[in-house]
């Protein structure tokens, strides 16, 4: 997944993320300015569903916009059939321990 924030910030004529924290602020969206750096720079591994609903009201885009699928990225952590045959794990069930072997406390 591809994060597009500055790309359509710049569609609409939003070049600096301190104008787009004023603008988020207008519409409602208080972000303080390391969340507001964090979301201009990178790519979030969480984004809140209210929180990405005002920024698509603000650049008048979105979901999809702003997220974008990369379906070559997941084929590519995938393991492959030979490399899964090599770590012995090759479809074979893992049965987990439940527990351990533990003496009782003295009395």
């Amino acid at each position: 997944m591809r994060w597009n924030l500055r790309m359509k910030a710049a569609e609409q004529g939003i070049w600096k993320s301190t104008e787009m924290r004023r603008r988020l602020a207008d519409a409602g969206l208080e972000i303080s300015a390391g969340k507001m750096s964090a979301l201009w720079t990178g790519t979030p591994t969480t984004i809140r569903l209210d929180d990405l609903d005002v920024i698509c009201f603000v650049l008048e885009c979105a979901p999809t916009d702003l997220l974008i699928c990369e379906p070559d990225q997941v084929k590519t952590r995938k393991p492959r059939k030979s490399e899964e045959s090599a770590t012995g794990t090759g479809g074979a069930s893992i049965t987990p321990r439940l527990g351990r072997n533990r003496t009782l406390p003295p009395a």
